[in-house]
């Protein structure tokens, strides 16, 4: 299936290239973190939703961490592991739903930086401005924040994706376990050269915003960390902001590997494995962190679990 004359709409993807010894073993692996990733994530959103105590900007920001979470983790994770299980050969997808996955995955990377970036406005103004917080963070400005992140991945990736799916096809195998940009317009014989440049544009720009607004947003918390005396205000910052910034690493970190090993093409199983890792790790991470390290977040589940050993 790898050349074609025409248009195609069926495709063959690569997958991961698993030996008969490793491929339960791997499989386990990712259905064990997928459903890790759904139950942590489901959980969390739920209890922020139901809980009142936690109808707070911070916790409704986080919220829309966890949905993109498990939108980036569903639309990839099911799909390979079902691939693994079947041969080669019978790898296959429709190019409407290789569009859907291309889209959904890269809405799902910028989205990731773009509501990391709010989440440190939030802290920034929750510690530089403590006095004005509640009047800056408002419910209109959570909403016209979260439409802002939301809205702008779409955007970004709309024009991405719009660039690709204009060009016409000549081949149908795709070199990747999933579809994404850049396997849907190497299908294409034609000159891709604004796709390219645009895909780096895209690039350059997202990290830069995301990479500078981090650094220009922890530089004036720690300066007021710095000059402050109070104990209270230092402490409440240090485990929030060491927090977020430890997930915004962890993310930027895989993210960074998966695109510098697209370089080297001997180390394509690799970059594969990395590319499952960019959505696994920080989807399993967030919850966990944001609720080992929130007091009120401990109170809610104390209270739950209480509640049903008082019923019992």
């Amino acid at each position: 299936m790898e050349n074609s004359s025409s248009n195609s709409f069926i495709f063959q993807l690569e997958g991961l290239q698993v030996s008969g010894t490793s491929k339960y073993p791997i499989f386990i692996f990712l259905l064990l973190s997928y459903v890790f990733v759904l139950l942590a994530n489901v959980g969390i959103t739920l209890l922020i939703w139901s809980e009142q105590s936690l109808h707070q900007p911070m916790y409704l920001l986080f919220c829309n961490l966890s949905v993109n979470d498990l939108m980036g983790n569903s639309v990839l994770i099911p799909r390979v592991l079902a691939d693994i299980l079947v041969p080669p050969s019978e790898r296959l997808i429709h190019y409407y739903e290789c569009v859907i996955q291309a889209f959904i995955t890269h809405m799902f990377g910028t989205n990731a930086h773009t509501m990391l970036m709010i989440m440190a406005f939030d802290r920034y103004v929750a510690i530089c401005n403590p006095l004005r917080y509640s009047a800056i963070m408002t419910s209109r400005m959570v909403i016209k924040l979260t439409v802002g992140a939301w809205g702008t991945g779409f955007v970004l990736v709309g024009i991405l994706l719009g660039l690709t799916i204009k060009l016409k096809r000549c081949r149908t195998f795709i070199a990747n376990m999933y579809c994404d940009n850049a396997a849907l317009f190497k299908l294409s014989c034609e000159n891709v050269f604004i796709n390219n440049v645009y895909g780096l544009l895209y690039t350059v720009v997202l990290l830069t915003f995301s990479i500078g607004s981090i650094i220009l947003t922890y530089s004036k918390i720690t300066v007021t960390c710095l000059t402050s005396k109070s104990k209270s205000l230092n402490s409440k910052a240090f485990k929030t902001c060491s927090t977020h910034l430890f997930l915004y690493l962890i993310m930027l970190a895989t993210g960074l590997i998966f695109v510098i090993l697209h370089r080297f093409p001997m180390y394509a199983e690799c970059r594969k494995f990395i590319g499952i890792m960019f959505n696994v790790i920080p989807g399993s991470f967030n919850p966990v962190i944001y609720g080992l390290q929130s007091q009120e977040i401990h109170k809610c589940l104390s209270n739950i679990f209480e509640s049903r050993k008082v019923k019992k």
